[in-house]
């Protein structure tokens, strides 16, 4: 497998650090049929590639060093492993990703992906760092707690379930931790997909909030927060749980989202309660530029 190389890596031994983690990987999605204005399957399903170089790009520059993750682009054809849509490729890209945490050793991580399995490897190393004092918030559309063997194949729909240790052996013998059920608060969930998935949450104990239990204020999660039993939390930011009637970030379009100000309202509300020590942005689908790219790529003195 062709991995690009490593950009932006400058080793670092300073141990109080925040980093952040260009991790864009695309290939624990299965999307491309829900991206019906890019004909082109291949480049719908890699647009997490770019949604991620984007979302670096507009971020503020605040001097955190900046890792990008390896991950290959290479048009291989797609196969389902033990239940899981390019598992080996997955079991690179984790190795490569924890490498880096190894060698940097930072205290806090913020993640701009990909598509949302770009959580699980700084999460879990954080877990690992922080033992039993970290809580996990994961603000979404979908509960993420599919396994191996389910009718979606594809990893991203797992992210939660890996955070937990469940799942893909060779996957998740490679993460340093897990997280127990009772540090976990879903926000935002509204679509469950499959009765199943809602009977397996109840099943983990897991706890969530909808979008209007949080539309006027945070109280619901604070209170979550004060009893979880942890001074830090790790944020999962996915970009589906926005309101598709305020904007279409992600591939999801869900109806009765969560407002732009509301995700914004909420996470500088938890930051207020606990220590965020991990910030994972996850999801976009630049349906505009990809197309945009594509426009470009097909006009001459560019080409």
């Amino acid at each position: 497998m062709k991995l690009k190389t490593m950009a932006s890596m400058n080793v670092s031994h300073n141990r109080n650090n925040t980093i952040r983690l260009i991790y864009p990987q695309w290939q624990g999605g299965n999307i491309a049929q829900w991206i019906t204005e890019i004909p082109d399957s291949e480049q719908a399903s890699r647009g997490y590639y770019l949604g991620a170089q984007l979302l670096n790009f507009l971020a503020p520059e605040n001097g955190q060093q900046t890792f990008t993750v390896p991950i290959s682009t290479a048009l291989e054809e797609r196969k389902i492993t033990d239940g899981v849509l390019d598992r080996d490729i997955l079991v690179d890209q984790t190795k490569a990703a924890l490498d880096i945490l190894r060698i940097e050793q930072p205290d806090k991580i913020v993640t701009l992906g990909g598509e949302c399995s770009v959580s699980v490897v700084p999460f879990t190393y954080l877990a690992e760092k922080y033992k039993d004092d970290v809580a996990m918030v994961w603000i979404d559309a979908h509960p993420d707690i599919t396994l191996p063997g389910d009718v979606y194949p594809a990893y991203h729909a797992m992210a939660v379930t890996a955070c937990m240790g469940l799942g893909d052996k060779k996957i998740i013998e490679e993460l340093p931790a897990k997280f127990d059920p009772s540090k976990i608060l879903l926000v935002g969930i509204r679509d469950w997909e499959r009765d199943e998935i809602k009977a397996r949450q109840r099943q983990y104990g897991i706890q969530h909030l909808t979008p209007e239990d949080v539309a006027n204020d945070s109280n619901a999660i604070k209170a979550w927060l004060k009893s979880c039993g942890a001074s830090k939390v790790v944020v999962h930011f996915d970009m589906d749980v926005l309101d598709p009637a305020e904007i279409i970030a992600a591939v999801g379009v869900v109806p009765d989202g969560m407002k732009i100000a509301e995700v914004v309202r909420v996470i500088n509300d938890i930051a207020t309660e606990k220590e965020i020590v991990g910030l994972t942005i996850s999801e976009p689908m630049p349906r505009a530029a990809i197309r945009i790219r594509e426009m470009l790529h097909n006009l001459p003195l560019l080409k």
